[in-house]
């Protein structure tokens, strides 16, 4: 523990020790460096000033100092709010994590162990096979034999023992939702509750209410108290979907909670304390975000601690026979077809696909070829015909345009989304990507022009 305050030094030194670990106690980066190379340690928790100055270059360069000397050795930094732009030059420079002062004691020990925990993990080997895996995991609902499938598995279940914030990435469909049921699965929090909350579909001025609750009379028609997502995940998991789609406003208020694992309801005057383990997934590129401005920086170092890559289903095609049979399987109990099956031609059919939709896309072919073909054994012309069933029917004039005039592009817009939600069922997911937008765009034209 590297820290110049000698009541500050006092207090974390009693914690720790109270929390059952050895502490030796450093007041200058200089003291540390010594004591650092005398004997081993597993973990550094470091303060970023120890002089008058506030710039934090010292606590910045005692940890290039200790990345140098002792590269596997996990640093967590300690910070003030107002230096949180310190605290993501730390991570930029190799620190394992950060905690901000003034700290909560239970925050703090829960870093401290979900580095030493994945510190002792080691780097991770080569991809294990799904039996190992299954041995030691509930792989319930995950399908797959890929290599590079279960390397990801591999990642994400050796971290669900801990606390660690976990960003998963990857396409739509790819099924980064199943892999967030499978990290609380088995953790230890699998008994608490798993909260999904779809972001993307969260209108910016509702964003406070859904996610941190309401008191009553905070705003019209608000009655009586109401619980936010956070609160009701509180002793479990929560799990935030299309995290990358959260505007910048709302992003503060998440980075908070995050921060120290406190909110306030909208309407409180008092912060309310939250037991929660954070999982988040995106299809988009955050650190692309991040440099256009749309995404704060200090906000991705809070959720991806610990990132898997899902691998799109065109680069795992090994998985596509099992997959289907896996589907065609549930569908037989659902339908109660136990005599359904699929020709080895269609499956090589299936296997040649580009799949844009992923696993999900896969897992919709197929029930709609159930649902459309009168015989048990699926064959490629089944898919071929409901694949083209699919496909949104041209205009038969080449000119379907309206006349010059008649419309306003804003009218025109309302009008392709009201069809195209129309021709999807009303679906989401698959109205955006026909229409070449994302679901929180979506979402916000939906408001626009009030259709519900």
């Amino acid at each position: 523990m590297v820290e110049d305050d000698r009541g500050v030094a006092h207090a974390l030194a009693l914690l720790l020790r109270q929390a059952g670990y050895a502490v030796e106690a450093a007041a200058s980066p200089a003291e540390a460096s010594r004591k650092l190379d005398a004997g081993p340690f597993q973990l550094v928790l470091s303060d970023m000033n120890f002089s008058r100055a506030t710039t934090g270059a010292e606590g910045l360069d005692l940890l290039r100092a200790i990345r140098a000397r002792h590269p596997r050795l996990p640093v967590i930094l300690m910070t003030a709010w107002g230096s949180i732009e310190l605290a993501v030059a730390g991570m930029r420079a190799g620190a394992s994590d950060f905690v901000t002062k003034p700290w909560t004691n239970e925050t703090l020990l829960q870093t401290v162990r979900t580095a030493l925990h994945l510190a002792s993990a080691g780097p991770p080997p080569d991809a294990p096979s799904r039996k190992e895996l299954a041995a030691r995991y509930d792989l319930a609902g995950l399908v797959g034999e890929d290599p590079r499938f279960l390397r990801v598995l591999d990642v994400a279940l050796r971290v669900s023992g801990t606390d660690a914030p976990v960003l998963v990435t990857g396409e739509s469909g790819t099924g980064k939702e199943l892999i967030a049921e499978a990290i609380h699965r088995n953790s230890p929090r699998k008994d608490g509750p798993l909260v999904k909350v779809n972001a993307s579909a969260i209108p910016p001025t509702l964003f406070e209410s859904e996610m941190f609750g309401h008191v009553a009379g905070a705003f019209t028609d608000a009655r009586h108290e109401r619980k936010g997502r956070f609160e009701l995940a509180h002793g479990g998991t929560i799990f935030l979907d299309e995290v990358g789609d959260v505007d910048l406003g709302s992003q503060v208020k998440l980075l908070r909670v995050l921060q120290d694992r406190t909110f306030e309801m909208l309407g409180a005057s008092k912060s309310r304390t939250v037991d929660v383990r954070v999982v988040s997934a995106t299809n988009r590129h955050l650190a692309k975000l991040v440099e256009k401005g749309e995404f704060r920086e200090d906000l991705l170092y809070r959720l991806n601690l610990i990132s898997v890559h899902l691998p799109a289903l065109r680069e795992r095609v090994s998985d596509i026979p099992l997959l289907s049979r896996t589907f065609l399987d549930g569908l037989a109990k659902v339908y109660r077809r136990p005599g359904l099956a699929l020709r080895p031609e269609a499956v090589d059919w299936l296997r040649g696909q580009p799949w844009p939709g992923n696993v999900r896309q896969l897992r919709h072919l197929i029930e709609r070829a159930v649902l459309v073909s009168g015989r048990d054994e699926l064959d490629v012309a089944d898919f071929v015909e409901v694949a083209r069933l699919a496909q949104p029917q041209r205009e038969s004039s080449p000119d379907a345009l309206p006349g010059v005039g008649s419309m306003t592009l804003e009218e025109i817009e309302k009008a392709m989304i009201v069809k195209a939600l129309k021709h999807h069922g009303d679906n989401i997911s698959r109205t955006a990507e026909a229409l070449g937008m994302s679901r929180a765009a979506l979402y916000r034209r939906l408001e626009k022009f009030g259709l519900t």
